[in-house]
């Protein structure tokens, strides 16, 4: 965490209104606040930009910017790279929620999310072994897991659509929270996936990243 005198400064990648891409709230006009930085390096990564780079930012101008980008929306997601590898983040979350936000957070799944505002809405990745990180998932994250959060799973190949479907079956993610299967994009067909999922009956929610569709790889979008 960095800071600028006493008040915590966070390192920004970006902030932008667009419409969510993903989840339970996909297509709702929402702000997104992109952090800097991921001690991960999934192989299918689509924003290796926000490794490093960006600018930083008090919490009090961040919370300034994300007030006139939200007029009228009155959403907040809080992403990456990884926001939870800045300690700050903690504090920016609960700021957000005190604003008046419905506030969402998309995390790796790597680090803790015990310490995380219980107002807001956890996306939690869980990395399948085509990612190259499946030995970095924090399976303790899946105790705190609440019916407001979500699972979502990026899945390269059949692979990893197997092991994805062992381990909700086996670790009965189904009544935890709600799930998400998403094919990688030039890697997995999406209507092979769709198939796989009608076929096996899964207890998943079948998404495409729909920003995407939309716009394309445009930053900002």
């Amino acid at each position: 965490m960095e800071s600028t005198g006493k008040t915590p400064a966070l390192k920004v990648s970006e902030i932008f209104l667009s419409l969510q891409g993903e989840s339970s709230r996909v297509g709702l006009p929402t702000v997104f606040v992109r952090l800097t930085g991921c001690p991960l390096r999934c192989v299918w990564c689509d924003t290796a930009y926000a490794f490093a780079g960006g600018q930083t930012m008090s919490l009090p101008a961040i919370l300034a910017e994300v007030t006139v980008a939200a007029r009228d929306v009155g959403r907040v997601c809080v992403t990456g790279g990884e926001p939870l590898a800045q300690a700050a983040c903690l504090p920016l979350l609960s700021a957000l929620c005190d604003a008046g936000h419905s506030v969402s957070l998309e995390t790796s799944g790597a680090l803790d999310i015990g310490q995380v505002d219980a107002r807001v809405a956890r996306v939690v990745d869980i990395k399948a072994p085509g990612s190259g990180e499946s030995d970095r998932n924090r399976w303790q994250n899946l105790a705190l897991l609440t019916a407001n959060d979500e699972l979502k799973f990026v899945l390269k190949d059949r692979s990893d659509y197997e092991w994805a479907r062992r381990l909700i079956e086996e670790r009965q993610l189904a009544a935890l929270c709600p799930l998400l299967f998403s094919p990688v994009d030039d890697d997995l067909p999406a209507a092979t996936l769709a198939d796989w999922l009608v076929a096996d009956r899964l207890p998943v929610r079948f998404q495409l990243q729909l920003h995407k569709i939309l716009w394309g790889k445009l930053r900002g979008r």
